[in-house]
């Protein structure tokens, strides 16, 4: 079974995290399930950038993006040439380390 190290994570993941995945389901499934709270404001649906993620080793493991999220990945903040969607990057059979940036682009603004 793959696992997912994820970087350490001011807010989200203090100490860092290693967590077990299962081949075949998303980065933000494994993280969500395992208590690491990435913001996906769209509900998974590949229409905003808050999940974005920096995948710092694996990511040649992973399946290429297609148009829809390389065009949403466009916007995100801190794009890097491994950056993905933790909604659309599925876990394949390798090790991953991954990076939460710091920072998102929350489209939706909630009025008080």
């Amino acid at each position: 079974m793959p696992q997912i190290v994820f970087l350490p994570h001011a807010e989200l993941c203090p100490e860092g995290a290693v967590v077990e995945a299962q081949a075949g389901e998303t980065i933000l499934d494994a993280a969500l399930r395992s208590g690491i709270d990435i913001e996906h404001a769209c509900e998974m649906s590949c229409a905003c950038t808050t999940c974005h993620i920096i995948v710092r080793e694996g990511f040649d493991s992973l399946e290429e993006s297609d148009e829809l999220e390389d065009d949403m990945l466009d916007k995100a903040w801190g794009l890097e040439h491994e950056s993905r969607l933790s909604c659309q990057a599925l876990v394949a059979g390798e090790d991953l380390t991954v990076e939460i940036p710091k920072y998102t682009i929350n489209q939706v603004s909630e009025r008080q």
